[in-house]
């Protein structure tokens, strides 16, 4: 995610890092050749860039740009729906704390230590890292290691701790119930989670929109050249530096659990948590919270 104080008009103008600019520099350098191609070949035969008119093309952009909204509102929308899901996930791990914060700490530790396994596991799992690593890094090995799904074995494995506390007498049925209550709440957020990273974008509403997008940046020229002649170039770029722009940071927010510079920072979260967790366990050091680099919190 982008970490950048308020941009001013220098920033605005000037500012490449967290833009979306290196991102499309090829596809702009590529017009801009194609913008020169039709300059000279107006200059070359004028009477053929006459007949072009630049009205179709008014009208292709008004709905392009309709079209291209709708696409990433809906990117939007799963960029949104992930922050929510793991700030759910935040609230039901501090909720753990709060429910075995009365148990001795043997138990605390298990139960903090696992809601901080399943974290760091869930974040593995999203970026397609080693999900038995994460979770051993805090929690050691367990059935986990060797599980199809070790973020669903941990919490199940909870469950079991939870109940035997509740069968021994150790915790009262009610206080068995709050706490089922959060690892059902992680679950959760583990099945959204992985609703929005294997459900994408349809990819026949994607390509119609990157065909439609390219074919009208690459025809534009041709159509402003014949009367504005190397002005062409002034606004066939900034069209396309707005449909690219778009195009690309679509593709970003469609999965929000990646490493591009707009997605979640998931690392950060999950060090956020691990803090809480430890704080809770009266750890007398805690491992310091990620900072931004080059303006990107991942």
């Amino acid at each position: 995610m982008i970490v950048r104080p308020k941009p001013g008009l220098r920033e605005i103008l000037f500012a490449v890092s967290g833009s979306i600019l290196p991102r499309i520099l090829g596809r702009l350098l590529t017009i801009a050749v194609i913008c020169v191609v039709a300059v000279l070949a107006a200059g070359s035969h004028p009477g053929v860039f006459v007949q072009i008119s630049a009205i179709p093309f008014t009208l292709i952009g008004i709905a392009l740009s309709i079209f291209m909204s709708f696409r990433n509102n809906a990117c939007y929308d799963r960029w949104w729906e992930g922050r929510k899901l793991w700030g759910s996930l935040l609230i039901a791990c501090r909720s753990i704390a709060r429910r075995v914060a009365s148990l001795d700490e043997a138990e605390r530790r298990y139960f903090l230590l696992g809601a901080t396994g399943f974290t760091a596991g869930l974040a593995a799992q999203l970026r397609g890292r080693d999900e038995p690593e994460a979770i051993e890094a805090h929690c050691g090995p367990g059935v986990w290691s060797t599980a199809a799904n070790p973020n669903d074995t941990l919490l199940r494995e909870l469950g079991v701790r939870g109940f035997a506390l509740m069968q021994s007498g150790r915790i009262g049925p009610i206080h068995h119930s709050l706490l089922e209550e959060q690892l059902h709440l992680l679950a959760q957020v583990q099945a959204g989670c992985e609703r929005i990273a294997l459900t994408p974008v349809p990819f026949s509403y994607s390509l119609l929109l990157h065909r439609t997008a390219y074919i009208f940046c690459l025809a534009l020229p041709f159509a402003l050249a014949g009367t504005l002649g190397w002005w062409t170039l002034l606004p066939v770029l900034l069209v396309s530096y707005t449909f690219f722009g778009l195009d690309a940071l679509g593709d970003q927010l469609e999965d929000p659990f990646g490493l591009e510079p707009n997605d979640l920072p998931l690392d950060a979260m999950a060090r956020t948590i691990e803090r809480e967790m430890l704080e809770a366990l009266n750890e007398p050091s805690l491992p310091p919270p990620l900072a931004p680099v080059s303006h990107v919190l991942h």
